[in-house]
């Protein structure tokens, strides 16, 4: 009875410390980050439209699309393919997503895509491109708002991230609410 009573108290500690205490720390800690721990988001006429580092899914051809994801952009449920770059199944799922990028952009050959542009990111959730994938969609982008080519590169331009240790990217949301601002 002694021992029974001991393991109901050390798990009644267990929980408060752990249901109780840790969260409202972790909850108090968070007041102190930017957007008290919400995330950085984006807003448009005072109203969010997404979040800064989580990829959305962009697929009308009137604007900048982003890398595909494994998990169609489910913040819950992130996550890669987890199939190795060899396996059959990939192979035909990046072969399908370079067809359908070469209709929507007949004047580009398969060479000049590059990569982020037709595989999944490991998170399912990167809301960055390269440079170069929000370039090669700059002609298709002019053409279906009936804007001069150069001033919808020029945006592309505007939004490169350059990285101090890394690539440099393009957040697509930012880009995508840059382009709707454009007149």
């Amino acid at each position: 009875m002694k021992n029974i009573f001991s393991i109901l108290k050390f798990t009644l500690l267990i929980v408060v410390l752990f249901a109780v205490v840790y969260p409202l720390a972790v909850y108090g800690i968070a007041q102190f980050a930017p957007n008290q721990g919400k995330g950085e988001t984006i807003s448009v006429n005072g109203k969010v439209v997404g979040y800064q580092k989580i990829g959305q899914k962009f697929d009308k051809s009137n604007y900048f699309w982003g890398r595909p994801s494994a998990v169609d952009y489910n913040a819950a449920g992130s996550g890669g393919s987890n199939k190795a770059a060899d396996n059959k199944e990939y192979l035909a799922l990046v072969q399908k997503r370079i067809d359908t990028f070469l209709i929507v952009h007949p004047y580009l050959r398969k060479s000049e895509i590059p990569a982020d542009m037709v595989t999944a990111s490991g998170s399912g959730l990167d809301p960055n491109i390269s440079p170069q994938g929000a370039l090669i969609q700059v002609k298709r982008i002019a053409k279906e708002r009936k804007l001069p080519e150069e001033k919808v590169k020029a945006l592309v331009e505007s939004k490169i991230n350059t990285a101090v240790v890394g690539p440099s990217t393009v957040n697509v949301l930012e880009l995508n609410v840059a382009l709707d601002a454009l007149k």
